[in-house]
């Protein structure tokens, strides 16, 4: 495997966004979560050959399901390690349920305990625009509002002290495939990205060919460019509701003022709903659940919804929203 430091295009765009988002600060110590496929050994490739100029201590994480279907990857990064002279660490298990939810929940959760252990405050990961438009449209096709559809933030909290950081997002698959080409990078096959049974799979091989054919060759580009433009509106929505909980909470009481809330858009007091019910319901809250509580601000006294999960039901009492809780 040639470990060439040429200067191609992404190289450039990637240097760019770093400066341009903040997003990997020079001398930091950064997990790469490398899976074995096109995209993770894009990325540690771009990083490494970057490293000179950000000076960054670099390590890689691997995450090993424990399927029949993931059986030689883990071998086959650690060797990629070796030879590229990385640190790297392995996470596996042999409990996980086969689902994409439940990959993933433990994939997060495996690179946060990795980067705690060894003192990585940030954890980097491939994905890349195509998988922007992907979960956009799993999300829109399950059901979702604004949140859903921003999809794939370039950063977000793991944990109060690991930071998660996506740099491709302005990369596309196409391109990271072509990359590894040049760079004669050992791309790992998976398996399990050809099984039809996966949703995101049968998004990637048939529903996003078809529209590119069909309706837009840059189909995958004006998505992603849709959920970047949902982010900030969803950005700036939340802080408006936060301000709004706040002025609207009752002191030491499980509710909120309806006077507070009655004037301001619908938008906002959904918003303040699905932050009240998080914090009574200690879950996300779904679509019904929203309406039910939203619909009380204008209701009149004694007025209810039905039971919600754990046995709670909010309630107008006395130009307020207060929630009791019955035995099940």
């Amino acid at each position: 495997m040639t470990q060439s430091t040429s200067w191609t295009l992404l190289h450039a765009r990637l240097h760019q966004t770093l400066r341009q988002r903040k997003l990997l600060p020079p001398q930091k110590r950064v997990l790469v979560a490398v899976s074995g496929g096109q995209d993770s050994l894009c990325l540690l490739k771009l990083l490494l050959d970057l490293q000179p100029k950000w000076l960054w201590d670099l390590a890689i994480a691997h995450c090993d399901h424990g399927w029949a279907t993931d059986f030689g990857i883990a071998a086959h990064v650690g060797e990629l390690a070796q030879t590229w002279q990385i640190p790297f660490y392995l996470q596996s298990t042999t409990q996980l349920k086969e689902t994409e939810a439940a990959a993933r929940q433990w994939r997060y959760q495996a690179l946060s305990e990795i980067a705690g252990e060894h003192n990585f405050a940030i954890v980097v990961t491939g994905h890349t625009q195509s998988d922007r438009a992907e979960t956009l449209l799993y999300n829109l096709i399950r059901g979702t509002g604004a949140d859903g559809l921003q999809a794939l933030s370039w950063q977000r909290d793991l944990t109060p002290l690991v930071r998660l950081v996506r740099p491709l997002l302005n990369f596309s698959r196409g391109e990271t495939g072509e990359f590894c080409q040049q760079f004669a990078l050992p791309v790992w096959q998976d398996a399990a990205n050809q099984n039809l049974n996966y949703a995101r799979n049968r998004l990637r091989s048939q529903v996003i060919p078809s529209l590119k054919a069909e309706f837009n060759p840059q189909v995958e580009t004006a998505i992603a460019q849709t959920a970047e433009l949902l982010r900030a509106d969803v950005e700036y929505l939340e802080s408006c509701a936060r301000e709004l909980f706040e002025q609207a909470q009752i002191p030491q009481q499980l509710g909120l003022n309806l006077a507070c809330l009655r004037q301001a858009p619908l938008a906002l007091q959904r918003r303040v709903m699905r932050q009240l019910l998080k914090k009574v319901l200690q879950r996300t809250p779904n679509y019904e659940q929203i309406e039910q509580l939203t619909q009380l601000i204008n209701a009149p006294n004694r007025s209810r919804t039905s039971s919600l999960p754990g046995g709670a039901i909010a309630e107008v009492e006395n130009d307020s929203i207060v929630f009791r809780f019955i035995c099940q």
